[in-house]
């Protein structure tokens, strides 16, 4: 058979249905099936057999709001995957190079470990290239490429690749700061690439489906409301924004802020930005009864800095955890009246 023909429905289900041994469990790995057109019914075919145990993997968010989620309700798990944390990277280096767990080293080569993430990848593979930014970047751009060209374009149909691309950079060039798509497009037209809102929604929505970002919307404390106006964006990968953006954009306190992002959104799943009146706290994390806030500072060695992270919770007058996470060497139990400041390299190496 060509397997090219399995991208049709119909003869992928006869194909696998050939494969299955009727006096056997079969396990079944079907990956990025999103690619094959009508797959949810493929999936659903398999699954209501008794002796098949179904894997299914997707590269974008899309993947499970399909038909799929309502055929299948109330009968699959769900994980969601992330590129490597900073403690998975960290601990596969320390096996990669082979060196010695001793806390001296620890201690000694943190940072440096941290810096070299940041600016590495995040992506399993990348481990192998052994620090080469050549391959590493080489990698990334057919990373970003498949994102991109064969998923993102294909599936929306765009025709102005350039004018994604720009979407693309103004994001990546924008981690962490409240915007608009409104924003984007002015932006864009500024530019002398005219740009309208729905074109541009269009495009953010595509990027986020994607996973090549993420889209963090705001929640107001006071009020206990969802907001629909203003978001926050967040890279999947690091690694990928310093390939897109060189150099011109550095940033470090935002890039903290994307690395703690992604981190809650691993431990805890459901991040906001917090709105308390005219303060913005970073992040706001809701799960059943549970809420924690979070405000990421590059550095407060600064007292008036210090004062000003601090600020933020003064008006917050109910008794959830509050973290002030910061790049800072900080003594165990530090504490500004129930605020917990916390050094951000030890927070994300915690199990």
């Amino acid at each position: 058979m060509n397997y090219e023909e399995l991208t049709d429905y119909k003869k992928l289900y006869e194909f696998i249905k050939s494969k299955i041994l009727e006096d056997k469990k079969n396990y079944i790995f079907l990956d990025e099936i999103q690619h094959v057109d009508k797959f949810e019914k493929v999936v659903d075919s398999l699954f209501i057999k008794d002796n098949v145990d179904l894997y299914i993997t997707g590269s974008n968010a899309y993947f499970m709001s399909s038909e799929l989620a309502t055929l299948l309700s109330g009968r699959y798990i769900e994980l969601k995957m992330l590129p490597l944390s900073f403690k998975e990277y960290y601990q596969a280096r320390l096996e990669y190079e082979n060196l010695d767990k001793k806390e001296n080293k620890i201690l000694k080569t943190l940072m440096q470990y941290y810096n070299e993430y940041i600016v590495n990848s995040s992506f399993p593979y990348t481990l192998q290239l052994s620090n080469n930014l050549k391959n590493i970047y080489e990698y990334l751009s057919g990373i970003y490429n498949s994102v991109l060209l064969k998923d993102i374009v294909a599936r929306l149909k765009i025709a102005d690749v350039m004018r994604l691309e720009s979407v693309v950079k103004y994001l990546f060039d924008n981690i962490g700061n409240l915007t608009s798509i409104s924003k984007i497009a002015n932006t864009l037209t500024s530019m002398g690439r005219k740009t309208d809102t729905k074109t541009v929604e269009k495009y953010v929505k595509g990027l986020v489906d994607g996973l090549l970002i993420y889209e963090v919307n705001r929640y107001n404390i006071k009020g206990k409301e969802f907001l629909s106006t203003l978001s926050k964006y967040y890279v999947s990968d690091l690694g990928l924004r310093q390939m897109i953006l060189g150099n011109r954009n550095i940033d470090m306190g935002h890039i903290l802020e994307n690395i703690i992002y992604l981190e809650l959104l691993r431990r805890k799943t459901n991040v906001y930005v917090g709105q308390f009146d005219k303060n913005e706290i970073d992040f706001v994390v809701i799960n059943s009864n549970e809420v924690e806030y979070y405000q990421v500072a590059l550095t407060v060695l600064d007292e008036n800095t210090l004062k000003r992270e601090l600020d933020v919770f003064k008006n917050i007058k109910d008794n959830y955890p509050k973290y002030l996470i910061t790049l800072d060497d900080v003594l165990p139990n530090t504490d500004y009246e129930g605020i917990k400041v916390i050094n951000a390299l030890e927070w994300l190496l915690e199990e």
